[in-house]
Formats: structure tokens, sequence, C-alpha cells
């Protein structure tokens, strides 16, 4: 276990790291909707260069250091990494919002690359950059639900939190609502997957043509 002041350092890690990750996307929803809706050319280009910035350089970053630090926190912590319902759903929403938004970068580069060699229309790649706004927003949503499990800390144990901490329960005690953030994060989770895979689809579409 980590003492009290390696405990705190590691809590602010994770806090600032959480934040950065959260005010970055809310930037690249700003840029990916002034990219989508806006009829200056130079404007569109622009944003979408500066969203390829912004994503590589400030949010991959920070989303790598929030998943680090809140690892840490639940080793180092009596919380455990899988002893309750919320620490594991805020868990897979870090993880899973890893590996998408590292896919997710892919479409961001495309379009990116093409703005800087040619000036993109209003009407270019419509498809393709408005996912990049529903990403964005999704990620928000996935982003808020997990700030919200951090300070609430919605009560329910795992299986394997009540074994290992000696906790019986009768069979109909456990109350559905105790599963109700982990199912919400799941189904959040399976939602992101799939609107992520139909843009991949939209991007092959697009370029096709």
């Amino acid at each position: 276990m980590m003492t009290p002041r390696v405990r705190h350092a590691a809590l602010t890690a994770h806090i600032t790291s959480s934040v950065g990750w959260f005010g970055a996307v809310v930037a690249f929803l700003a840029l990916s909707i002034a990219g989508l809706t806006s009829g200056n050319r130079e404007l569109i280009r622009a944003a979408y260069i500066a969203m390829e910035l912004v994503g590589w350089f400030v949010i991959v970053p920070f989303c790598l250091a929030t998943l680090a630090t809140g690892l840490v926190q639940s080793l180092g912590t009596n919380w455990g990494l899988f002893r309750h319902n919320w620490v594991v759903a805020k868990l897979a929403i870090a993880a899973i919002a890893t590996i998408l938004l590292t896919l997710h970068m892919r479409p961001v580069g495309y379009v990116a690359n093409l703005a800087a060699g040619t000036s993109l229309s209003h009407s270019d790649l419509r498809q393709v950059r408005m996912q990049l706004v529903v990403d964005a927003a999704l990620a928000i949503v996935a982003l808020t639900i997990a700030t919200i499990l951090s300070v609430y800390k919605p009560q329910g144990l795992t299986r394997y939190g009540r074994r290992v901490s000696g906790v019986t329960v009768a069979v109909g005690e456990v109350r559905p609502w105790s599963y109700a953030w982990a199912i919400a994060a799941l189904l959040l989770v399976l939602l992101f997957t799939f609107v992520h895979l139909a843009g991949f689809a939209l991007q092959g579409h697009g370029h096709g043509h």
C-alpha cells in the first residue's frame, strides 16, 4: 500500500491528467464542429490540422497518463482493481477509450492530410467529418460518466470483491441498481465502438470516391 504522501501525489497526477484529457477533448469537439459547419476554407483547413496536433500531442498523452495513474490508484489503495463495480466500470471506460482513441487518430490524420495538401470545401468528406464530431461528443459523455463514478463511488462489490472481503450475500439481496453504473458504462462502450467502426466504413467509402 502507498504512504499518504505517495497516495496524494498519485491522486493529484490522476486528477490533473483526467482534467487535461477532458479539456482537450472539449477543444477537439469545438474544432471538429467548426471544421464541419464553417464555410471558410482557410478556417476548415486550420481546424483539421489543429485537430491532429491536439489529438497526438495532448489527448493521447493525457489519455495514457489517466489510464496509468488510475491503475496506480487502484492497485495502491484499498479500492483494488476488481473489487468494486464502479472501479471496474471506470477501468473499462478508460481502457476501451484508449484503444478507440488510437484508432480514432486514423481518420483524423486522413482529413488533416487532405486539408494540408488541398483546400477542403464545406461538402468535402462530409460523412467522415461528421463522424469526428460524433466521436468527440461520445468521448465527452464517457469521460463525464467516469468523473461521476470517481466522485460518487456507487456502492456495489463484484463477486471477486465479495469473495476477497469475506462478504456473503444471500440470493436476491443484490439489488439491480448496484450494477447500474457498470451496465451504463458497458452500453456506452458498445455504442462508442459501434459508432467508431461505422466511421471507419464511412471513411473507406469516402476514400473510394
